[in-house]
């Protein structure tokens, strides 16, 4: 069976609850090398996501990730808007208008959320975004041919690994390349945010 627009409202719940859970992470982290708004950030966005799917749940998956790209867009500040904006934007769009998702349909919109992403902030592989964790993500959901849960796992899995990577990074990009040498040390919060997403859509379609 696929993955129904409810499925997805339910994955949107999971991870709107998983980043209310790790608000203090993300602005620990986000003190470190940024601004510190990341997490209160990601959390009022979410939050109005959550608000909205009350309000009027939609019928399709696509419509459910163009509703949470245009409320993040419009309500979390800094870089994490437009970018998490334009991620669920490019992934809606790739979706079309089925009506469940299977496995390379979910790989499909991965897909163009990072090169979304990519085309936004201008950042590559090694310069201590949330692509480090994004761009493996894509490519472990590539590569697993089985079912939806099965593939954001393996997901989830490489976004978590590659989260891990930006640690000893000097950041290229954003406020924390003002830092130079001193980002060094410390994981991007936009990369631990895209692997708790990522986890969190996982574990809701494994109970599915």
């Amino acid at each position: 069976m696929g993955c129904t627009a409810a499925d997805v409202v339910a994955a949107v719940r999971a991870a709107a609850a998983v980043i209310q859970e790790h608000r203090d992470e993300l602005v620990r982290l986000d003190q470190a090398i940024g601004d510190a708004d990341h997490g209160e950030n990601m959390k009022r966005g979410f939050t109005a996501v959550v608000a909205r799917l009350d309000a009027e749940p939609p019928d399709t998956p696509a419509k459910v990730l163009k509703l949470v790209a245009t409320t993040l867009i419009s309500t979390v500040g800094g870089a994490a808007g437009p970018l998490y904006g334009t991620a669920f934007l490019r992934a809606s769009s790739a979706l079309g208008d089925a009506a469940e998702l299977d496995s390379a349909l979910v790989a499909r919109a991965l897909q163009a959320a990072l090169d979304g992403v990519i085309a936004r902030g201008k950042a590559a592989v090694g310069d201590k975004t949330m692509v480090d964790a994004l761009t493996p993500a894509v490519t472990a959901a590539a590569s697993t041919d089985g079912s939806v849960a099965a593939t954001l796992s393996a997901a989830a899995d490489a976004a978590a690994e590659g989260a891990s990577s930006t640690v000893p990074m000097v950041a290229r990009k954003g406020r924390a390349s003002y830092l130079g040498e001193r980002s060094a040390g410390h994981m991007d919060p936009g990369a631990r945010s895209t692997a708790l997403l990522l986890r969190a859509l996982a574990d809701t379609a494994a109970k599915a």
